[in-house]
């Protein structure tokens, strides 16, 4: 079943500010009595995807190049969040858009090397099949596509599956999960070569109007009241201690582009797939990208209560290697200061952080 339209709603989260890569915490306020020296530049990846449109929106519309002033934003776009994760603890970004579970294995991976300082969407992502699957028990023996091994929507799926009456490992199981490009997906499915994809928006509305596939599982299904974490923006630890005055201003272009969203939804669609195709060289039938606008939330709100489930789910599927304590990932801290000036609620950092 698909989930119901929501309505953008700009919203919040921060990251707490840590020192040093070992996991000592300071605040990203706390300068030890020293002006910060001003970064000369902040290298940002980000997905050319509609999950990513704060992102996106963000650079096209120069939000964040504006309030990081003298600051040089250079952007760098990536297709998928494990690449873009070995980037950011590779040292070749500061800051990345990026998926929940690459952001926890970011944290896990680089000793806590990086922070979570905002949310950016939630929800849009499902599993998608043909016509003839109607129940799970229907998947044996079928190949299904993930856009990543180890990303957030194949943690999801194999989480599925093996809640549902399969057993599925990173080996091998009863189900065929083929990690592919999204693209390749939807010719795929197109050609009858696979049986479905869980995906995340705009493919969900391709593989269903352009696919003619039907939604098995909404992911909003799966959570607490529907909300779960598409994208997140995450920072390197010593990027946040070193230039917190930069890392703010990041998150108030962010801010810019949610309002932006929020307040002109149709400019927005057009902004965002304008971009994507100046990015990628294609853009989005008007028909696809508003079904994919109305299946997610743009927001700052990073959803933080849902991630240690994210890890958890990560361990049990096999993609993260050891069980996680994500406490110290979130920090709220400058997020939750911007929000308050600008008279709006702050939000929660899910017992993960500061706030």
């Amino acid at each position: 079943m698909r989930r119901s339209s929501r309505a953008f709603l700009p919203a919040v989260a921060a990251v707490a500010v840590l020192a040093a890569a070992c996991g000592g915490s300071s605040n990203a306020s706390d300068t030890s009595g020293s002006t910060p020296k001003a970064a000369s530049s902040l290298r940002l990846g980000y997905f050319a995807n509609v999950t990513h449109a704060a992102a996106v929106v963000g650079v096209a519309k120069g939000y964040f190049q504006k309030e990081l002033g003298s600051t040089k934003l250079q952007t760098q776009v990536f297709k998928d969040g494990p690449t873009e994760v070995t980037a950011l603890l590779g040292g070749s970004i500061d800051a990345a858009f990026v998926g929940p579970n690459p952001a926890i294995n970011a944290f896990v991976k680089g000793d806590k090397g990086v922070r979570l300082i905002a949310g950016a969407a939630l929800g849009g992502a499902a599993l998608l099949v043909k016509p003839s699957i109607t129940s799970a028990a229907q998947l044996k023996g079928q190949t299904i596509a993930t856009p990543q091994l180890g990303n957030t929507q194949d943690v999801a799926l194999r989480t599925w599956l093996n809640a549902n009456g399969h057993h599925v490992t990173i080996d091998g199981g009863d189900v065929k999960i083929a990690p592919t490009d999204n693209a390749t997906s939807l010719q795929l499915f197109q050609q009858g070569k696979i049986a479905g994809a869980w995906v995340p928006e705009p493919w969900v509305s391709r593989l269903v109007l352009q696919g003619g596939g039907h939604v098995l599982v909404n992911e909003s299904s799966l959570w607490p009241a529907g909300k779960f974490a598409t994208t997140e923006l995450v920072v390197t630890t010593s990027y946040l201690s070193k230039h917190p005055d930069a890392v703010k201003a990041l998150l108030k272009g962010e801010l810019d582009a949610v309002n932006y969203v929020s307040t002109d939804n149709a400019a927005a669609q057009q902004t965002v797939n304008a971009a994507l195709d100046q990015l990628t060289g294609k853009s989005l039938p008007a028909k696809v990208i508003a079904a994919a606008f109305k299946d997610l939330t743009v927001t700052v709100d990073p959803a933080a209560e849902t991630l240690q489930t994210d890890a958890d789910h990560g361990y049990a599927a096999g993609t993260l290697k050891s069980k996680a304590d994500l406490h110290g990932l979130v920090d709220l801290t400058l997020l939750n200061q911007l929000l308050t000036a600008a008279g709006k609620p702050t939000v929660s950092a899910g017992g993960l952080g500061s706030v």
